[in-house]
């Protein structure tokens, strides 16, 4: 989304032992190859995504976690939305913030680097530019879940950890040297900009300050707390181009410090909490998440996060490489959204001030228009404890905000991208029995919403769609505002409130008006009610003001009603037509009348890279051609994701780029998010455990499966034959097994007729 491999190679052992583990011999940016116990962690390559359009980071933090440290190549460009890309063989920092696979680059904030360069080299001189940036290699590179080192061209060694709201630094400078941490406030990315900021040197071994900046998120605050293990010799702070030393105090739109130790001192540590409320917030987080100087404690205990997090799927396959995507598609899915709320549940609010809540976990960082198509619906399966609290955050954000977050980020509302698709979030909790909230506020705040006084969405209810010639992305707005009121309707409909019902089903039904019987296409029409021309499918302009579809073509956007794919289908003209265009859609030129980057990872007019057509490989299901979902699955979960730093088609967008795979990989995905329906493809894994409720396990197992066997033959739940292309959430839940008997020819009889489709 824009608003707009790794080189390493695995070498996987796997063996049969008693307990039917794996042991993973692995060479991930490290010099030594060492054996391995049998931990998921071990799958995981951080480095995926991080190269091409990815835009992932490689560093260190915990599931959800507040804190991401992770390194700064100090570039501007799209491919440096998370301050880093593999291209790159500089770092300029380390700072505490990250974003994972956006479309737009924000935070980076509170940048520490470790340097040889001494106060008394820069003592006197004037300097225009802050560089303490170093070289590095990414033989010299190495990365796992919660942890990160790199050993820098000056032979500085930097080890990153985290746990939930602070950071943890290790350096080890070369012996007898220079041994300095420089600390950057006026560090920036792309967008974002500093507008105030603030040292102070408490004493010999503590700095606290903040970085107040306006970017992406227009008023983003963090405050830091930082300790060091050792007691530096000498300080030096800088306000405008010198370095002032003895001036314990220094505020400005981007100061910085510099921080010298002894030689001796080779090992400094240094913890570091942050909060968006204040100091003292950033000091109670650190104090509670870091207690002592135990790094390599807190390294064990982050890598235990997410070990317990891995366990939650369990995966079995001679498909090694597919191993490795997975488990690496899965932690990318659990990066985002972030905690946003202190440990006294204190954080910055949507309308600015500082709320106190004790009742909930607030989180920030939910990048809707991409997670609620998969991410989210794969949380109400593997993270069902964090539910009710994300639609709580949702719901204080409306309270302060006056409507629902539409891409919100550090407190801030940056509107980016169409929809109001926190709706089907909220449905899809509602309707799988999340209610641990204000049900009655929530209700009412998904139709404040859908009734904004947006001129947008005031069109699309008067006349029944976006018109084109007084807005952009009009066919794009319409389908998706269509599909967000189907939620409401279906949220209606559970709480008995009939004419609220009716009045959202006919707004669910308005992209009708925009399909032509001519060309069989979505088209933008004009407020007049006549079609727009002239026409191209293939159309994508750069220019964002004339394009008639978001981030895509007529092509790709035609399939978006997965509230009614079997209208669709009539529409279309049957069964078979649908098939027919399906199968057009799937192998015609990969091509468009435009640029958009967006457009990567492309199968005919299919784009892997970009989330408005994720569900369309699944929607031969609905018209009873269930193997041809399966084929074409099968080619982009084993063509399009790669254990490679370009490993990602596209953008991962908070998850969703990965969550797509995570269920393609299992064996089904939510076409319709908010359904609870599960439409079946092709599984990677020979067999499969999900760690459901109550201590349950609902089990996937793909007999006879391999490379060439991608196709369905027939199926068992729970011992009964099962001829549904489909399974249902409750189903899932209850825990189970469904046993998928697979071969390589297709079955064409297998889940095809009406009865067995969604």
């Amino acid at each position: 989304m824009v608003l707009k491999g790794c080189r390493c190679k695995y070498v996987l052992s796997i063996s049969l032992l008693l307990a039917g583990s794996l042991i993973l011999q692995s060479c991930s940016h490290s010099n030594n190859t060492n054996k391995q116990s049998a931990k998921l962690t071990s799958y995981v390559n951080p480095f995926i995504g991080t190269g091409g359009h990815g835009h992932v980071y490689p560093g260190a933090t915990i599931p959800f976690g507040m804190v991401q440290l992770s390194p700064d190549n100090g570039n501007s460009g799209w491919d440096y939305c998370s301050g880093y890309n593999y291209a790159s063989n500089k770092i300029t920092g380390f700072s505490m913030t990250h974003l994972s696979g956006t479309g737009i680059g924000d935070l980076c904030d509170i940048s520490f680097m470790p340097t040889t360069m001494t106060i008394d080299k820069w003592r006197g001189k004037e300097i225009k530019k802050w560089d303490v940036s170093s070289g590095f290699s990414h033989k010299n590179e190495h990365a796992v879940p919660g942890y990160y080192s790199v050993i820098l061209n000056n032979k500085i060694k930097v080890e990153l950890s985290a746990t939930k709201r602070a950071g943890f630094y290790r350096y080890t400078f070369p012996e007898k040297g220079n041994a300095a941490v420089s600390l950057n406030l006026g560090f920036a990315i792309n967008w974002d900009h500093p507008t105030d900021t603030y040292i102070k040197v408490v004493n010999d071994h503590t700095v606290e300050g903040y970085r107040k900046s306006s970017g992406w998120a227009k008023d983003q605050r963090v405050y830091f707390v930082a300790r060091f293990s050792q007691p530096f010799a000498h300080f030096a702070t800088m306000k405008t181009n010198h370095l002032v030393e003895g001036q314990k105090e220094v505020r400005g739109d981007s100061v910085k410090a510099l921080f010298s130790f002894k030689p001796e001192n080779s090992t400094v540590l240094e913890k570091v909490g942050i909060s968006a409320v204040n100091i003292k917030g950033a000091e109670e987080n650190l104090n509670t998440d870091i207690s002592n100087w135990d790094f390599e404690g807190v390294r064990k205990k982050a890598s235990k996060l997410w070990e317990n997090q891995l366990r939650k799927i369990h995966v079995s396959s001679t498909d090694t490489s597919s191993i490795v995507k997975f488990y690496t598609a899965l932690y990318h899915s659990m990066l985002a959204p972030t905690i946003f709320s202190d440990v006294d549940r204190k954080y910055q609010g949507s309308d600015g001030k500082i709320h106190s809540n004790n009742n909930f976990i607030n989180y920030t960082t939910f990048s809707l228009w991409d997670t609620y198509r998969a991410e989210d619906p794969l949380f109400t399966i593997i993270e069902p404890e964090r539910i009710n609290d994300m639609v709580r955050s949702f719901l204080a954000f409306y309270r302060q905000h006056g409507l629902l977050p539409i891409w919100p980020l550090v407190g801030n509302e940056t509107n980016t991208m169409i929809g109001y698709h926190a709706i089907p979030v909220i449905a899809d909790a509602y309707l799988k029995g999340f209610r641990n909230y204000d049900v009655e506020e929530a209700y009412k705040a998904m139709k404040k919403s859908a009734e904004e006084e947006n001129k947008e969405v005031q069109e699309f209810n008067k006349i029944g769609y976006v018109p084109s010639d007084k807005f952009s992305e009009s066919v794009s707005k319409s389908l998706e505002y269509a599909y967000d009121d189907w939620c409401i309707a279906q949220m209606a409909k559970a709480l008995e409130k009939k004419k609220d019902y009716q009045m959202y089903m006919q707004r669910a039904n308005f992209y009708k008006n925009l399909f032509d019987p001519a060309t069989k296409f979505m088209r933008p029409k004009l407020a007049s009610g006549k079609w727009e021309t002239p026409f191209d499918p293939l159309a994508s302009p750069t220019d964002f003001k004339k394009r008639d579809y978001t981030e895509a073509n007529a092509w790709q956007y035609n399939w978006y009603v997965p509230q009614d794919v079997s209208n669709l289908i009539q529409m279309m003209g049957g069964d078979q037509a649908f098939i027919n265009r399906l199968d057009k859609f799937f192998t015609m030129k990969s091509q468009s009348h435009g640029d958009i980057a967006d457009m990567s990872g492309m199968i005919g007019q299919y784009v892997q890279g970009n989330e408005p057509d994720m569900q369309t490989p699944y929607m031969y299901n609905y018209a009873g051609a269930p193997w041809k979902t399966q084929a074409i699955v099968r080619k982009i979960t084993t063509n399009l994701y790669k254990n490679a730093n370009n490993g990602l088609p596209g953008n991962e967008d908070c998850g969703q780029m990965s969550a797509w795979y995570v269920f393609s990989a299992i064996g089904f995905y939510p076409v319709n998010p908010a359904s609870g329906k599960f439409i079946i493809g092709s599984p990677l894994f020979d067999k499969l455990s999900i760690k459901v409720s109550g201590g349950q396990y609902f089990t996937l197992i793909a007999r006879n499966n391999s490379l060439q066997n991608k196709y369905i033959q027939s199926a068992t739940l729970n011992g009964d034959p099962y001829d549904k292309n489909y399974i249902n959430y409750a189903d899932i839940m209850m825990g189970g097994t469904l046993i998928l008997n697979m071969g390589d020819k297709p079955n064409k009889k297998w889940g095809s007729v009406r009865k067995s489709r969604p």
